[in-house]
């Protein structure tokens, strides 16, 4: 049987790859958005609209990553943050800057704004709102956001896990993006496959970053 992780279990990888293996979250980082700019690609033709709605810790720090890829690729994608500048931290914030060093157009979301956000016209949105790390329940921006994805008619891939997802139980806390496909790292989180899990993942990618530990 294929072993999966716990939220627990998947912040333990994330240090022993910085402290066993000297691999830095800046690395990993990079691989997780770069796989998922990866699957948008081999998903969209030429001329797709895409989002990529982004929250301000490392699952943010991933979309921003993808993002900047999607713009290597030719595509130009509109970036929504669910946060202000300030608020974005450590490795997603270096990502960050250099999306804005590339004069890449990002739109701060406040709860007044989403009324302006046009969710129908995106043929395509990448959902790196929220990731293994939620525990409580899904609130404000992000609760607001969830719903408006989910509306959209559009494809959507989450990064890791759908926003608003518990990774260890499967357990919708509050809201929950509801995916076409989750690209997921180093091994699935044990909430995809249990509880409401199978229901919010789609077609679920298992991502290496380039660790490949036994077992998995």
């Amino acid at each position: 049987m294929t072993r999966t992780l716990t939220a627990i279990a998947a912040r333990a990888i994330d240090r022993k790859a910085r402290k066993k293996f000297g691999i830095s979250t800046l690395v990993l980082m990079e691989n997780a958005g770069a796989c998922v700019a990866w699957e948008v690609g081999k998903a969209y033709k030429p001329g797709v609209k895409v989002a990529v709605f982004c929250g301000k810790g490392n699952n943010g720090g991933d979309g921003f990553v993808a993002a900047r890829h999607l713009m290597a690729q030719g595509l130009r994608p509109d970036i929504f943050l669910a946060s202000k500048f300030s608020q974005v931290e450590n490795e997603a914030k270096v990502n960050l800057n250099i999306l804005l060093k590339l004069k890449a157009k990002i739109t701060l979301l406040g709860e007044h704004d989403l009324k302006n956000i046009r969710i129908k016209k995106y043929d395509l949105i990448v959902d790196a709102l929220l990731g293994f790390g939620l525990s409580g329940q899904v609130r404000g921006i992000c609760a607001d956001l969830i719903h408006l994805i989910n509306s959209s008619g559009a494809f959507i891939i989450s990064v890791d896990i759908p926003s608003g997802l518990d990774a260890t139980t499967g357990k919708v806390l509050g809201f929950c993006v509801k995916a076409d496909k989750t690209v997921t790292f180093i091994a699935r989180k044990r909430g995809m496959v249990v509880g409401d899990g199978p229901k919010y993942c789609g077609k679920i990618i298992v991502a290496d970053l380039g660790i490949r530990l036994p077992g998995f």
